[in-house]
């Protein structure tokens, strides 16, 4: 079997995406590839949508088993914004934008939640979910991390933000990785049974 048949690719232009995940599938004995591609995006309101359509236009174009992933930070004061439309805000604002928005506001709670949907070509794609609660901080804290991790502090987590943590720890429970778990147990499952 060629290598390309026994890969996963993640398709994805974040690398930290990738480096989140990689020891999860290399655990579960998936050999994930990064697939340096543009995610095409459709607009929903469901990061499970968006992360289906990605996973089989990605699959279609490459003639690879490829994996896709949407996620977003779910502000509860704001009923849920930005959720799928976090890169843009994130990108319009940042986490500079989104203190100063929440400045005077004392609920803070928010969750992070994934969607990663596997799909081969010529198949429909199969979803996976994760989601982690926390709250947003009041400054930005950490280097590590990107996007809105330097103000989210996940509530199982120790009162750090997940840019204070490294991939490893970050691993243990967020959103990505939850997600990730889910569907490297799917897969590990089905690869035995084929």
């Amino acid at each position: 079997m060629k290598e390309a048949e026994k890969s996963v690719y993640f398709a994805t232009k974040n690398r930290n995406k990738f480096l989140e995940v990689v020891a999860i599938a290399s655990s579960f004995g998936i050999d994930l590839k990064h697939l340096k591609v543009e995610k095409m995006e459709i607009q929903s309101d469901s990061l499970r949508d968006i992360a289906c359509f990605a996973a089989m236009r990605a699959a279609k174009a490459s003639n690879l088993r490829v994996i896709a992933e949407d996620a977003g930070l779910f502000v509860k004061v704001w009923t849920g914004f930005p959720g799928p439309y976090s890169s843009y805000v994130f990108k319009t604002l940042g986490n500079r934008g989104i203190l100063k928005l929440m400045r005077n506001v004392e609920e803070r709670q928010a969750t992070f939640r994934a969607a990663i949907a596997y799909c081969k070509p010529s198949h429909a794609p199969v979803c996976f979910e994760g989601n982690v609660r926390g709250t947003i901080s009041r400054n930005a804290k950490g280097r590590l991390g990107f996007g809105f991790d330097p103000i989210f502090i996940p509530s199982s987590g120790d009162g750090r933000t997940f840019a204070q943590m490294t991939n490893r720890e970050k691993g243990r429970f967020s959103h990505r990785a939850m997600a990730f778990v889910k569907f490297s147990k799917w897969y590990a499952s089905a690869q035995r049974l084929s």
